[in-house]
């Protein structure tokens, strides 16, 4: 492809130069095609088909070269075939060579551009694919844009060629139409500014205003068939109404009630939602004391004698609720009254656009905040339902230790828990049907998370079907196909990690004709919409991501939006979306690993620093792991970056915060760091990759200016 690439490249530059060095060029000027008009004339009245084709197959060329001179062509086209023949011939041929120019652009320069910005790229190519066709008609309409530029610049997007045709021929027929009409009077005109007047200019402008009032109106069409069959209230109990008190609910309601919203916010369970009640806070709070045991068992490396820890489960669960209780006042109804924020503790259900229904009571509100969250989604394999089965959120009733434990599922969630139940006491299998474990990971960092579950006891079973669950004389055993081979998994409790699905019944979505996916969040748009312009959704019935600071994030716009989007609404942005996997060593992750680098096509560099060369982990016995940043080849913008060590979510923000701002490696490396610190290692694979791009011929000068110096 790229030898292709390079051939036609040449070749274009062969006939650009063709066309200047024999001085065509000097053909396309107003008063050359004034002085041969009659010449012109004579040729099309004795060959008219063949002046017709050929003036068809320049026009075409000229366009797809990008060379200067359609202007003056379309001009002579009037001139010789009148408005009506003229605007036919010149319409189907500048769109066509339009089209051929867009083509040479996409297949020469798309590529190249795409690794070198590929999120800049991502960005203009999502709003391209929501309303590409109509800001290309926007641009096509108005002449001030060069017509040669749109064709380079709309070649580096995905927009779809077969729309770029017709909208580009569509949206030049007025110009192309002003232009052939004045080729009609070629003798009289003395300049090209005669024809794009100010005055037409400004009339073209107003034009291309056209469509856009259109297209509000097209909008405010669809709204009211959508709100059709509902009577909208004269008048409104609440400016927002959020339904749902986890993570993204209690952002949303933060937010509103700060800038003087009046807020509702109905949870008709606890507060705090799954982040505090069985998920973010009390897995932490397990893994801790599992953390603690491991200590205890491993003290030894530094000279500590330590018998065997004896792990009172009970009190160890004690623990997590603890940090429960001691965490809850921050997401209380007492709190969250106090913030002017009315709270329902209640089922609701939506039965207009504008309407919430909790019990007998019904809310007016202008918008409504759907927050609901997930929950576990259990597979459904037969004997399953007779099972003892633990998910996130029964786990914590448990008050003793399993004793064998099945993990399903060698995702984040599932490898966190293999981990602290093996660290506890437990017998752990963990069981994964992918060929690794944290599938969107690099594979050297599931197999290092892998490696170092095996060696705290944890059996993994990558590539391993679960089929079903037996019950008999044995106790509960889980049927597997691993290798080909059947195998029977004997467990006190199987702990299921399969991922979660969105909370979305009883609230009367269906009647209101909102959509889900085919993953089953909500259908919502880049601000956060249903088909329902005043109905929102944000957190894990949103999607895409199931993290708590996620949530957050698209809660943020979600109350923004809703509270001020008749003025100024804005796009979620996904791009700088950290995750960590709270495993020991921990798996931090921000932008893009190789794995999606190569599925995207995009160009990348690696730069990896060992955790063994840093000096604080050495000191703390906590070499394993290893910082890996892509960057564009050759420079140091950084694409994304993974880290597998000691803490490593609590450094992550470094690498977030410079891909955020634009800051490259050479940045980080200026920046001075505490020593001994787990997190000057950002600063030494900044010098990695410092190291690998020395200037060479410079440092070669140097070598010779210091020999010199030195009398030698």
């Amino acid at each position: 492809m790229t030898r292709q690439r390079l051939l036609i490249a040449a070749l274009l530059v062969i006939a650009i130069g063709v066309f200047f060095i024999t001085g065509a060029h000097q053909w396309f000027t107003l008063d050359t095609l004034k002085a041969y008009q009659s010449d012109f004339q004579a040729a099309f009245e004795q060959h008219p088909w063949r002046v017709a084709g050929i003036f068809f197959a320049v026009y075409v060329a000229m366009t797809a070269l990008s060379l200067p001179g359609a202007t003056l062509l379309t001009l002579l086209g009037g001139a010789l075939f009148g408005l009506g023949w003229g605007l036919l011939i010149i319409s189907f041929a500048s769109a066509m060579g339009a089209t051929l120019a867009f083509l040479l652009s996409r297949f020469l320069f798309r590529q190249p551009i795409e690794k070198r910005f590929p999120r800049q790229l991502e960005a203009v190519n999502r709003g391209v694919e929501r309303e590409g066709a109509f800001y290309l008609f926007m641009l096509r309409l108005v002449p001030v844009f060069p017509f040669f530029m749109i064709n380079l610049v709309m070649g580096l997007t995905r927009i779809n060629t077969v729309t770029y045709y017709w909208v580009s021929q569509l949206a030049m027929l007025p110009g192309t139409a002003v232009y052939v009409n004045a080729g009609g009077q070629l003798g009289e005109l003395e300049s090209l500014g005669g024809i794009v007047s100010p005055v037409l200019l400004a009339s073209f402008a107003l034009l291309a205003v056209f469509p856009w009032i259109a297209r509000r109106i097209v909008l405010l069409v669809q709204k009211r068939k959508a709100y059709k069959g509902f009577t909208r209230p004269h008048r409104f109990d609440y400016d927002i109404v959020v339904i749902g008190g986890g993570s993204a609910g209690l952002v949303t309601s933060y937010i509103a009630s700060a800038v003087n919203a009046k807020v509702a916010l109905v949870e008709k369970h606890k507060m705090g939602g799954d982040c505090l009640n069985t998920g973010c806070v009390p897995s932490k709070a397990l893994i801790r004391a599992a953390r603690a045991a491991h200590e205890i068992r491993t003290a030894h490396r530094f000279g500590v004698t330590a018998s065997e820890p004896a792990v009172d489960f009970a009190k160890v669960m004690g623990h997590v609720h603890q940090a429960i209780s001691d965490i809850e006042p921050h997401d209380s109804v007492e709190r969250y009254n106090g913030l002017g924020v009315e709270v329902y503790q209640e089922h609701a259900k939506l039965i207009s656009p504008w309407e919430v229904q909790l019990g007998d009571k019904t809310l007016t509100t202008r918008h409504i905040v759907l927050a609901t969250g997930a929950r576990p989604r259990v597979p459904s394999l037969p004997g399953i339902e007779s099972a003892p089965v633990l998910t996130s959120e029964n786990l914590w009733a448990l008050t003793e230790l399993p004793k064998r434990l099945v993990v399903l599922g060698g995702g984040a969630i599932g490898c966190e828990l293999s981990q602290s139940f093996a660290r506890l006491g437990s017998q752990v299998i963990l069981v994964e049907g992918a060929s690794q474990l944290l599938g969107r990971e690099d594979q050297e960092v599931g197999e290092l998370v892998e490696s170092t579950l095996v060696s705290e006891g944890v059996t993994v079973m990558t590539h391993a079907k679960a089929l079903e669950v037996l019950n008999d004389d044995g106790g509960y055993q889980l049927v597997v196909e691993h290798h080909g081979k059947r195998q029977l998994l004997a467990f006190d409790y199987l702990l299921v990690s399969t991922g979660r699905q969105a909370n979305l019944e009883g609230l009367g979505l269906e009647a209101l004709g909102i959509t889900t996916t085919n993953v089953g969040t909500l259908e919502i748009n880049e601000r956060l919409q249903t088909r329902l312009p005043n109905i929102w959704a944000c957190g894990d019935v949103a999607g895409p991501y199931q993290l708590t600071h996620a949530a957050a994030h698209q809660a943020w716009h979600a109350a923004v939006n809703a509270l001020f989007g008749e003025l100024k609404s804005f796009a979620v942005d996904y791009r700088f979306m950290p995750a960590v996997t709270y495993v020991q060593p921990e798996v931090a992750r921000v932008g893009m690993n190789e794995k999606e680098a190569k599925a995207k096509g995009i160009a990348y560099e690696v730069t990896r620093y060992a955790m063994s060369e840093s000096d604080r982990a050495i000191a703390e016995g906590a070499t394993e792991g290893f910082i890996k940043v892509l960057t564009l080849p050759g420079k140091d913008k950084i694409l994304g970056a993974t880290i597998v060590a000691e803490n490593a979510g609590e450094w992550l923000g470094e690498f977030t915060i410079a891909m955020k701002h634009g800051l490259g490696l050479n940045k980080l490396l200026g920046t001075i760091h505490p020593y001994p610190t787990l997190g000057e290692a950002a600063k030494a694979t900044a010098g990695v990759w410092k190291n690998a791009h020395k200037p060479e011929r410079v440092l070669a000068l140097l070598k010779r200016y210091f020999h010199w110096r030195r009398g030698e």
